[in-house]
């Protein structure tokens, strides 16, 4: 169904802001996504849709954060990054295979819990790297170790990133911090690095199965990258809080709008 002028203007606005945001707080899929169904998208469409737009800000981040991971084994970054290739095929999938209805009823809920990640989030990993650092090193610190519980909790939040995208930044800082990875800057890179692959693999899942809207999906991918690069300059004048505050009221706002259409 082609798309009139106002439409467009909001995808692109959408995805423009969503850019700026994911680029100083994340929660930018809390924009792109209702956009999308706002303008007529069925849900699975429109998540499998923004899941598009947004992938070219993980590129960005990732390259941002080269030295970092440079100093990271190479068996570890190809070991979290096949795990999170396999586990965002395999969200994507769920996803593709959960009947439309049932997918619609479990927004509003999704857009809750991404919104309740994202606000706790600071006093999460606050709480986590406390704890670490009461207990040392010695629960996982080094990076390249093969802990289960890492690769685990690394597996099912890649399986959450393809299937719903909102608040997936937060839930692998706090998987890091909790598994003792001591660098902050190296979590980051490795939070970049495994959304991106993640990423990758479930838009081709979405792609393969017919999901996404391209024309929507590309326009939007454009916006979105100049807000990237808009943001990096915004995030150097504006305080993070009201970018926080901003984007955990969009979520609310989002959800509640969410539950009163599906009712």
């Amino acid at each position: 169904m082609p798309l009139d002028l106002s439409a467009w203007t909001l995808l692109l606005s959408a995805a423009f802001a969503a850019g700026v945001l994911n680029a100083i707080a994340g929660g930018g899929s809390f924009l792109t996504f209702p956009a999308l169904v706002y303008t007529g998208v069925p849900p699975i469409e429109a998540n499998a849709s923004s899941a598009v737009a947004v992938s070219p800000g993980y590129l960005g981040s990732t390259l941002g954060f080269r030295a970092e991971l440079a100093t990271l084994p190479r068996a570890t970054l190809w070991r979290e990054g096949l795990v999170c290739a396999m586990g965002g095929v395999l969200g994507a999938l769920l996803l593709l295979w959960t009947p439309a209805q049932v997918f619609s009823a479990l927004v509003p809920w999704l857009l809750l819990f991404a919104t309740a990640v994202f606000a706790a989030g600071p006093w999460l990993l606050a709480r986590l790297r406390a704890r670490r650092g009461d207990h040392g090193e010695a629960q996982g610190g080094d990076p390249a170790g093969t802990a289960a519980p890492r690769l685990l909790g690394l597996a099912a939040v890649a399986v959450y990133g393809g299937y719903f995208n909102g608040g997936l930044g937060i839930l692998l800082m706090a998987l890091y911090a909790l598994v003792g990875e001591s660098q902050l800057n190296r979590a980051n890179a490795l939070k970049n690095l495994n959304s991106l692959l993640l990423s990758l693999l479930s838009v081709v899942a979405f792609a393969w199965a017919g999901a996404v809207q391209w024309p929507q999906a590309l326009g939007m991918a454009v916006a979105a990258t100049l807000g990237g690069f808009a943001g990096a300059h915004v995030a150097r004048r504006l305080p993070a809080p009201v970018l926080r505050a901003v984007v955990i009221t969009t979520g609310l706002v989002m959800a509640v709008l969410f539950f009163a259409r599906g009712r």
